[in-house]
């Protein structure tokens, strides 16, 4: 059991999972950033003022904070907007690599490379 354990958290789907969650948590607080010291201050401005993060009503002795929610929806928003366009870049560059054909000679095309390699060594041969 040991064995299979190790096994299990050294295969490289196990280490490109740790490695994506950790370069995930980085790229959360890059956006998490970006959506707070810049889209909100932004949007702020074009609301007139207001920030979201401080909205709240009083509904008897609860509160309910409605703009914190607000600005957990838009930090969603702009996250899966990042990654998409993210994926999309990779993928495009994922689609290139896959576009090229790996030339396959036809029967005709081995035989004649034979014939020209064959003609090279008897000139390098006779020089």
């Amino acid at each position: 059991m040991l064995k299979d354990f190790k096994k299990f958290a050294i295969k490289g789907n196990v280490i490109d999972l740790a490695v994506g969650v950790i370069i995930g948590t980085a790229f959360g607080k890059i956006v998490t950033s970006l959506v707070n010291d810049i889209v909100m201050p932004l949007i702020g401005i074009l609301i007139g003022g207001v920030n979201f993060s401080g909205l709240d009503y009083a509904f008897g002795k609860a509160i309910v904070k409605y703009g914190a929610f607000i600005q957990t929806i838009i930090d969603f928003i702009i996250i899966a907007f990042s990654v998409f366009l993210f994926v999309r870049f990779f993928e495009r560059f994922k689609t290139k690599d896959e576009q090229k054909p790996v030339p396959t000679l036809t029967n005709e095309e081995k035989l004649l490379t034979e014939i020209r390699d064959l003609l090279k060594t008897q000139q390098e041969r006779e020089h």
